[in-house]
């Protein structure tokens, strides 16, 4: 008889975490132009300028990009600064 596994946070999850599996989001807002969010990108994510373009682009189109992959560490400063900037970022895995 088999017993039915009950998930938690294992040590397997939290690496997962901590290895590529996080991706940061950026959401659209009504406020800020392209140039602001453009330079964030460039600024905060290191993102080229075409890249950064692109990015925005996308957010406005379709409401959100993926901006970044990596893991949550990599991901959190990059997060973090986007906030303080006022735009509309969550991490996901």
């Amino acid at each position: 008889m088999e017993k039915s596994k009950t998930h938690t946070k294992s040590e397997e999850d939290i690496a997962t975490l901590n290895d590529e599996g996080c991706k940061l989001l950026l959401y659209n807002d009504d406020v800020h132009t392209f140039d602001y969010v453009i330079k964030a990108l460039v600024d905060i994510c290191r993102h080229t300028v075409n890249q950064a373009e692109q990015c925005a682009i996308i957010v406005h189109c379709k409401g959100k990009c993926v901006i970044k992959n990596g893991s949550y560490e990599t991901l959190l400063p990059m997060h973090t600064s986007l906030l303080d900037k006022q735009l509309t970022t969550e991490i996901v895995q």
